[in-house]
């Protein structure tokens, strides 16, 4: 009878414990959330209509930025990739200074915020050049020379894009995860469905991006596309900013969240001639109870130096109060979390130069073929682009919905596959991309200068567009492993108060790989100039962009061999769940594969 009171009466305290959040959130006015009213897809959604936004905007003019560059401002084909490459980088590499200053500093919410401004700030720059008289571009019809006002203050805008993408980018993904309590099993599942959907609105965002944006570049007007999107931008934001009641916001660390990495580093070189005990529970950590702020880590083999740092010494009595010379088992871990993310972050830049290739490289090649589908329409290039979002918008639900659940049930696992399974998928998928296209642009070269006869008369035979088709279909079901996989990873694999900085290690991984790009680029053809015929010429039809891929196939099949390697040797993070008064979860450990 005692027994089945004390089970209700824990029952009831469990049940009332389910009605709140009890991580480190807290709602809009610094109270515990309660969780009915709060987060998961209500507040999320915010969080995915203005990242859909701001893609919008990123896709549509990146993806037809190239032609903008080569037709308006008369650059050629090396100059404009390397220009777009450069612009690219830096929207993936600042994303490292916004994370660290949206974690450390200003907070998630707020950084959004700030961000958007600069982006729609950004927008109105390049609208302007558009419509104002004197910073418009020079009619093309009448010179081939460029007004440098409108390079200069086109540029500028592009910039500001930039920095906003940076603050923007790495607070809004980690802040809509943020919605859905790790606790929770329900909403664990659902947050691992959120890395799926955001991928999904980034397809959309694509999809919208290199159609109907474009189209209204190519034939409308630039300066009429760059004003529907800050609109667009500027009213989504608005939307985003009147959800504040329904998120949950994580409390800002008390301390800077790298200073415990360099603690933890200082105080294992500092006992470096002490030798590790065989037990790890030996080491020192501070009780769940007294740790209100940050989850538990279980104990790992992997850099074993570190757990130096936990080594109580019995000499120094003040050690305890001193996190210079004693870091808890946690802390050691976030520490060995932040080293373990760094060959991963290594495989992350060939996935950059693959992708950087696809939208300027990809987008030229299809310039140069028959855009023709009738005697009336015919495809802008960049909007090529537009089929691999459509079919990551269509495999995304399928994998989500349908393979997910299959998986689960086969392999036990709540994710289907392994975060690192599911990425290591996407990378063989790109070598497959590479090396059809190649054998597309070998024909395809094949094929310039033969002649056919029609009832108009003799003219110049080029390659359907149709031949690129399953390389963007091949790219956009690899968008669903890799993209989703590797911003999944940057979230769960870093520590609790670092996950806005591990979504920028995730984009300044891709931003090396646009900076690399252009490197590898002025290396091919600067090397092969020196050997023979340049592989990048002018123009696509002088150049030899097969070749360029069959080294990209191979690189990439190195990147795979290095990334199965670390993979295979991987420790994934383990969490303490709280344990139980019944005794259920006596290991007291999850592991987040």
């Amino acid at each position: 009878m005692v027994q089945e009171m004390k089970r209700n009466g824990h029952k009831s305290e469990e049940k009332e414990e389910q009605k709140w959040v009890l991580d480190d959130s807290v709602d809009y006015k610094g109270r515990v959330p309660l969780r009915a009213a709060t987060g998961v897809w209500k507040a999320s959604l915010f969080v995915l209509a203005v990242s859909t936004s701001e893609r919008i905007t990123y896709f549509g003019l990146s993806g037809n930025l190239i032609m903008y560059l080569t037709r308006v401002i008369h650059q050629d084909l090396k100059t404009a990739t390397n220009n777009v490459n450069y612009w690219k980088g830096a929207t993936t590499l600042l994303p490292l200074i916004g994370g660290y200053v949206g974690d450390a500093y200003t907070g998630r919410f707020r950084m959004i915020l700030f961000s958007s401004l600069l982006y729609i700030k950004g927008l109105i720059m390049l609208t302007m050049t558009q419509f104002v008289p004197s910073l418009k571009p020079l009619n093309n019809d009448i010179s081939d020379q460029t007004n440098k006002v409108h390079e200069v203050v086109f540029y500028l805008g592009l910039y500001s894009l930039a920095l906003g993408t940076g603050g923007f980018r790495p607070c809004s993904i980690s802040f809509g995860a943020d919605q859905f309590d790790d606790e929770h099993l329900e909403e664990r599942k659902e947050k691992m469905s959120f890395f799926n959907w955001m991928t999904f609105s980034f397809s959309f965002a694509l999809l919208l991006g290199t159609t109907v944006i474009v189209y209204v570049q190519d034939f409308v007007s630039w300066g009429v596309a760059c004003l529907a999107l800050a609109i667009v931008m500027a009213l989504t934001t608005i939307a985003f900013y009147f959800g504040i009641p329904l998120y949950r916001y994580k409390m800002k660390p008390k301390e800077n969240p790298l200073l415990p990495i360099l603690q933890v580093l200082i105080a294992a070189v500092r006992k470096r001639n002490l030798s590790c005990p065989s037990n790890p529970a030996l080491l020192f950590e501070v009780p769940e109870s007294e740790n209100s702020q940050r989850r538990l880590l279980s104990h790992t083999s992997r850099f074993r130096f570190l757990d130096k740092a936990a080594i109580v010494e019995e000499k120094y009595t003040e050690e305890k109060e001193n996190p210079w010379r004693l870091a808890t088992v946690t802390r050691v871990e976030e520490t060995k979390l932040i080293l373990n993310v760094v060959p991963i972050w290594l495989t992350t830049a060939l996935v950059g130069v693959s992708v950087a290739y696809g939208s300027t490289l990809f987008v030229k090649q299809s310039a140069a073929m028959n855009l023709k589908i009738s005697n009336s329409f015919e495809i802008p290039p960049a909007s090529m682009l537009s089929l691999t979002g459509f079919v990551t918008m269509v495999f995304v639900p399928i994998y989500d919905k349908i393979i997910v659940p299959i998986l689960r049930k086969v392999t036990g696992n709540e994710r289907g596959i392994s975060i690192l399974r599911r990425i290591g998928i996407g990378l063989t998928l790109l070598i497959i991309v590479m090396a059809y296209a190649a054998l597309v642009e070998t024909k395809r070269l094949r094929m310039v200068g033969d002649e056919v006869v029609t009832e108009e008369g003799t003219k110049q035979e080029s390659m359907s567009l149709m031949w690129m088709i399953p390389q963007f279909i091949i790219i956009g079901i690899g968008n669903a492993f890799y993209l989703t996989g590797l911003q999944e990873y940057f979230y769960e694999e870093v520590p609790d108060s670092m996950r806005s900085i591990g979504m920028a290690l995730y984009l300044s991984g891709m931003g090396v790989g646009f900076f690399f790009s252009s490197f590898l680029l002025i290396i091919v053809d600067y090397v092969t100039g020196k050997i023979g015929k340049t592989w990048i010429a002018k123009d696509v039809n002088s150049s030899r962009l097969d070749k360029l891929y069959w080294l990209m196939v191979g690189l990439n099949i190195l990147n795979l061999v290095f990334f199965v390697f670390i993979a295979m040797r991987y420790t994934y993070k383990t969490v303490h769940k709280k344990a139980t008064d019944d005794g259920s979860n006596a290991d007291g450990v999850e592991t987040l594969p």
